[in-house]
């Protein structure tokens, strides 16, 4: 297992961070995953095993459930904290109640204090919020975060599924005003839905933040069980459950490139999958969920497998997408200006 800093911190995190989706199951949550307490202490103590340190969560995940069963299983196994960097997630609705949803201040503090209570910590190591609050100003977000790094129980705050502009603006408002500011940002990333590299990848390169993926196997759709000649049932929950979105036809495409790449590697086509987007720029650490120790031990695998060039060059191809406007014509603008300075494009001209 390899090690990357998070974001432009001293933290080290592993490349591979389990995800806690699939723990608990209540709701729509059964959809993806509904693990008792004992599938789910399996499934940490083989993540830790490997060499995993990091785990992501969320208060929304089954409505709590998901927390209440992981801070259960750091507490059975007997886990160290200090060996352990916990994420979890404020923003999703946890009621009824007018005020249980969105990114107040209020808001903030009531839901850390549930999620800490559930996880049966004093503290969280990131603590993200998970979207935005179009009625709440970034402003009485970022204070709203301020005040809970400052009272202890939070170490370092992210983002998730934010447009890169509303991270700035939020960034900006936190370096006016000396408040601390996101180190990170958790976004869907897989290689059939690579819209991240637009505008958020070059963003955080750029800003030295951490990517975190979620969904890297476009929510199962590139598990290689669904091929154009078995698709999935109408009953399945890719056809009744598509999130994320999922353009089928040309994911089939894809899926027909990895097998053959997979095939040479005696591998799954996830593995291939996972180890695209491990070898993808500014990628810090891939969130992966898993309903069983077999499956998890399969995703893990992919930190050990490296693609060829020519292979990761036939991955590109094959899932290119269109540069939307005005990402093609920077690009277009650009090609005189590397020359001329002889460095590369994703070096800034301050660090040539």
């Amino acid at each position: 297992m390899k090690y990357h800093p998070l974001g432009n911190t001293g933290v080290l995190v592993s490349e591979i961070c389990l995800g806690t989706m699939t723990f608990g199951g209540s709701g729509h949550w059964k959809a993806i995953g509904e693990l008792p307490q004992n599938e789910v202490n399996d499934i940490v103590k083989t993540a830790i095993d490997h060499g995993i340190n990091f785990i992501d969560t969320a208060n929304v995940y089954s409505f709590g459930e998901s927390e209440k069963l992981l801070g259960e299983s750091i507490k059975s196994l007997g886990l160290s904290r200090d060996e352990l960097v916990i994420a979890t997630k404020v923003r999703g609705r946890m009621g009824e109640g007018k005020n249980q949803v969105g990114l107040g201040r209020l808001q903030i503090m009531q839901q850390l204090e549930g999620s800490l209570k559930r996880l049966q910590l004093d503290h969280v190591d990131l603590y993200q919020i998970h979207g935005f609050d179009p009625i709440t100003p970034l402003e009485e977000t970022m204070r709203g975060l301020e005040d809970v790094v400052r009272s202890g129980k939070v170490r370092y705050i992210g983002c998730s599924n934010l447009a890169a502009w509303q991270i700035m603006k939020a960034n900006g408002i936190a370096e006016k005003n000396g408040w601390t500011k996101f180190i990170s940002t958790q976004n869907y990333y897989s290689i059939a839905g690579r819209d991240l590299e637009n505008e958020i990848v070059p963003m955080v390169q750029d800003q030295q933040m951490a990517i975190l993926p979620w969904s890297p196997l476009a929510g199962g759709f590139l598990s290689g069980k669904y091929t154009r000649d078995n698709k999935p049932a109408d009953d399945s929950r890719r056809m009744n459950f598509d999130f994320p979105p999922v353009n089928q036809e040309r994911a089939y495409d894809i899926i027909e490139a990895m097998q053959p790449i997979a095939d040479a590697h005696s591998v799954s086509v996830a593995r291939i999958a996972l180890a695209w987007v491990l070898a993808k720029p500014g990628i810090t650490s891939v969130i992966i969920g898993a309903k069983n120790t077999e499956q998890l031990l399969d995703n893990i695998s992919a930190a050990d497998l490296s693609l060829t060039t020519d292979q990761l060059k036939k991955l590109d191809e094959v899932s290119a997408t269109a540069k939307p406007y005005p990402q093609w014509m920077i690009e277009r603008q650009s090609g005189d200006r590397f020359g001329a300075y002889n460095f590369n494009p994703g070096q800034s001209a301050a660090t040539k």
